[in-house]
């Protein structure tokens, strides 16, 4: 018996002669057929058991075979089951109207057995061919929601508590898995470590290559945390930056990044722009707001590449934000967020730095329809004394 010749199909016509007729013939073909004699009736049976495929008559009182075809096309639940559309009419808008509501063939009365063969195994071959992509594309959703747990255990569980300081981060994937991370720790000499970084490209391999930037400057970090800040930053800009360019340099892959080392009992801090959005330093007098220029080029371009090292001081009452460009590119053409929209936001700024990011991201979700873009902020702020 064929793969076809398994199916279990469901035969909606109000004539009792006609149903048994076509009952029977599908039954010939090996098929397991059920019958009825509504349209009601039709789509109650298959909200309650699996079919897979209808043959559907068009003539029927109460609710006809048009009104049967939209509802079941308009169920989520229903709309993948393929249905050939019965009637004695051969007048082409009629076809035309049952292929335009959904339907997947069209068979004239009377029943030529070798035309229903042919129409039942083509719209049931078609049936097997989707319900392989649907089960292929649900395995991938499988695997891409265990990628997306993998990769949330690279960003931080908490964020460090420290007296004095509120920090607080955004992290807003536009797809199960992201090219986005923050990440903010303690080194040995008890500075922070704080880094907001965006790998090209989106997907898969970006979120792979997420997980390698940020499994890098961890480790470099960690080694050598117990003495000067600035050395601290430098090796671990350039050691990172280094290994992605020789060791994975035929992958075109690099990141741009902001990475700072905060001393929380002065506010001073060194920090490496490296081709990333100029992060914003807002002074509590008069709510200036100074930029944070790059001081080198994306990490992992090229081997070699020279970084500088910029210092600036977090007096209290000052916040420091740095945010990736899914931010200031949300929205369309015309209506950005923008970096406009930041500032906005920064010179209005009456809570916490929780609430400001909580503040920004909800005018970020607000211009975008379908996030097309990560979307990560942190934010570092010295309370006022």
């Amino acid at each position: 018996m064929s793969e076809a010749a398994t199916a279990r199909l469901l035969v909606v016509d109000d004539n009792p002669a006609n149903c048994e007729l076509l009952v029977r013939r599908l039954q010939r073909q090996g098929h397991s057929v059920e019958a009825v004699e509504g349209g009601r009736e039709a789509l109650a049976r298959l909200r309650a058991a699996e079919f897979d495929l209808v043959l559907l008559d068009i003539t029927m009182p109460g609710m006809d075979g048009y009104q049967v075809l939209a509802e079941l096309k308009a169920d989520a639940a229903l709309s993948h089951i393929p249905v050939v559309m019965v009637s004695a009419l051969d007048e082409i808008d009629s076809v035309v109207r049952c292929l335009g509501l959904g339907a997947d063939d069209y068979l004239p009365k009377p029943f030529d057995p070798a035309l229903l063969r042919a129409r039942v195994e083509s719209s049931l071959a078609r049936k097997r061919l989707q319900d392989s992509e649907r089960r292929y594309l649900r395995a991938m959703e499988r695997e891409l929601e265990i990628g997306r747990q993998i990769q949330q255990g690279f960003l931080p569980d908490a964020l460090p508590r420290i007296d004095g300081w509120q920090i607080a981060a955004r992290f807003l994937p536009a797809r199960q898995v992201a090219g986005d991370f923050y990440d903010v720790f303690a080194l040995r000499n008890g500075s922070l470590f704080l880094v907001v970084a965006d790998v090209c490209d989106k997907g898969v391999g970006a979120a792979l290559y997420m997980a390698l930037f940020r499994s890098l400057i961890r480790a470099i970090a960690g080694q050598g945390g117990d003495g000067d800040s600035v050395q601290a930053l430098t090796q671990t800009v350039r050691s990172t930056s280094d290994y992605i360019a020789t060791v994975h340099g035929s992958a075109n892959m690099f990141a741009t990044a902001f990475l700072a080392v905060l001393e929380p009992a002065s506010g001073e801090f060194v920090y490496v722009n490296a081709g990333h959005d100029a992060p914003m330093l807002v002074r509590r007098a008069g709510r200036s707001i100074e930029r944070l220029m790059p001081t080198g080029a994306a990490l992992g371009l090229m081997p070699d590449q020279a970084f500088g090292v910029a210092a600036g001081r977090l007096a209290p009452g000052d916040l420091l934000l740095a945010f990736t460009d899914g931010v200031t590119e949300a929205g369309s053409p015309g209506a950005l967020f923008g970096e406009q929209g930041i500032e906005e936001r920064l010179r209005a700024m009456n809570g916490s730095a929780d609430e400001l990011l909580g503040e920004i991201a909800a005018g970020v979700a607000a211009l975008n329809g379908e996030q097309a873009d990560d979307v990560t902020m942190l934010a570092a702020q010295r309370e006022p004394r």
